[in-house]
Formats: structure tokens, sequence, C-alpha cells
């Protein structure tokens, strides 16, 4: 068995979930099982951890990685959004934790065929669910060249998405991009000597916004936000570890309007807004990766991990 993806702050997420023997928690985004490991083993002898993840490697490896925990080890392939049929499947009504560490694995990355990474020549595919029929291909060699600007600014927060988009369109009417290494040069070209000072590869925000394109990610957390929290004990905890600014800003606004805060305009004299408290937010301010995890883990360095509890 090799080295699949090594679990960003498992002590700080086992932590966060206030993990207890007997316990059921989700594990929405197992990849090499490292989140769900650590659970397991705060949770012996009783505890059951449910591993969800859309890549069928990831739920290969953690099947073997986590076999010999038996039953209190329950896999299956599912997008995390889909958490209440999963959960309904194995007549599971609610659950004392769900864990979801929002991104790319490692693994996925470091695999060429994979196409996530601009590093690494392979196939410009970037789905995580291989049967998904949208590749990053499709998209670049499909999509409208307002689209694509859309989607690099949108998902990327790229500046020079026009720049980008406009290079993508002339390009692909020579010849289809069909691999990272052509559509990492081409970015690299079309904003050469405009991003000289800073120390992120040019293809760097595009990539991730078509990753995020193809697997539907933020919509995907949205969902698994709003369908999570109603699965929860009271006092249960929904802990998550974003990588970059738009999925923290969801998953922070998301927790806030869980809390039922009024939101009638201030002039009203009765509130009309019905909100009604779900939640109370642990982390007011996100846990961050000790300076040592980063060292030994430097993909470690942007993640943010935010709690809230069920009341």
């Amino acid at each position: 068995m090799t080295f699949y993806h090594q679990p960003i702050m498992a002590r700080e997420v086992v932590a966060s979930l206030n993990c207890k023997r007997g316990g059921i928690y989700v594990d929405g985004t197992v990849g090499g099982g490292g989140h769900s490991l650590a659970i397991l083993k705060a949770t012996e002898p009783d505890g059951i951890v449910i591993g969800i993840d859309t890549d069928d490697e990831a739920i290969a490896f953690a099947s073997e990685r986590l076999c010999f925990f038996g039953d209190r080890a329950r896999l299956r392939k599912a997008n995390f959004s889909s958490l209440d049929r999963v959960l309904d499947d194995m007549d599971i009504r609610q659950v004392d934790g769900i864990i979801l560490d929002v991104g790319v694995s490692s693994h996925q990355l470091e695999s060429a065929s994979r196409g996530f990474s601009f590093a690494l020549e392979g196939p410009l595919d970037m789905r995580m669910d291989t049967a998904n029929t949208t590749t990053a291909a499709h998209i670049v060699n499909n999509h409208p060249e307002e689209e694509l600007k859309r989607i690099i600014r949108e998902y990327g927060e790229e500046p020079m998405a026009r720049r980008i988009a406009r290079a993508i369109v002339i390009r692909r009417q020579t010849a289809p991009i069909e691999t990272t290494a052509e559509l990492a040069s081409l970015i690299a070209s079309a904003i050469s000597g405009r991003r000289a000072r800073t120390k992120i590869h040019p293809a760097t925000k595009t990539f991730q916004a078509l990753r995020i394109a193809v697997n539907d990610e933020l919509s995907n957390l949205s969902r698994s936000l709003t369908v999570g929290v109603e699965r929860l004990l009271k006092d249960g905890r929904f802990s998550v570890i974003t990588f970059h600014s738009l999925e923290d800003r969801i998953v922070k606004e998301t927790f806030r309007s869980w809390e039922g805060e009024c939101v009638c305009p201030p002039d009203l004299p009765v509130c009309n807004c019905t909100r009604e408290a779900k939640a109370r937010v642990i982390t007011r301010k996100p846990i961050v990766p000790q300076p040592e995890e980063i060292a030994s883990n430097p993909r470690a360095r942007s993640a943010k991990l935010r709690t809230a509890a069920r009341i």
C-alpha cells in the first residue's frame, strides 16, 4: 500500500468533533482515510465512521487502510452532498459529527493521469469522479469565451481572466488544447511579465477555477452544509477544512446563518424574518496548522478549520 494523502490537522479535527466512544461520524471526503483513521482510534472500541468519496481510487485505498476496523468503517462512493441518501440507505437518522476536508488530495495532484496539476504533463481531465462526463478539456475547448472568462474570474479569482480566456479561444481554433502542459504554457505566455513579482505559477488560479467548475465544488459544498446540519444530533459537531477564500467564505457565512441572527431592516419594529438558530459557531476564528505541520506538509499552509455545533 503506497502513500496516498497526508491528512491536515488530524488531531485538531478529532478535538473539534469532540469524538467519543460509541459515536457515529461522517468523513465526507475520505481521501486516503487519514481523518477516518484518527476518528476511529479516538472512538474505540465501538465508534463508527461513515466514509464518503467520489473518487474510486480513494475508496479502494481507504478500504484497505481501514479494513482492520471491520464494520466500524463503512465506506461508500458518493458525493458528500448526497449525505441524506447515504445515511438513509444505512438506516441512520442522525450522527454525532461530520468532517469535510474540501479540495484536491495529494494523490490526485501527484497522479499525472488525473490532470489536476500544471506541474505534471497529463490529459486535461480534473475529474474527481471519473464517471463524470465533463472534463477540463471539454470546458476549455467548447465553452464560449465569456463563460471561460466568468469561470476563471469567479472560481479562480484571476484578474487576468479576460486575457487568458481570449488566448484559449484563439489557440483552440488551430488545434484542441488536450494536456495540462499545453494549457499551463499557454497561460504563462498570455500573461507573461504581468506576474513577475508573485511566487505562484501563472496557471495556478486558472487550474483551480477549472477544477472547481468540472466538479461543481462550491455548489456541492453549499448543499452538503444544508443537508448535513439537519442530520446532526444535539451538540453534534460540523467541521470543515477549506483551502481557499471561496470555500471558506461559504462555510463562514453558512455557519453564521445557522446562529439565526435577525436579518430584518433595522427600522422594522418587529422581527419578521422568522430565522431560527440551528447551531452555534465554535470557531470565531479558524484554526490553522501549526508551523511544524506546514514544514512537513507545505500543502497545509492555506488550510482553515471551522466548526459549528448543533443546538
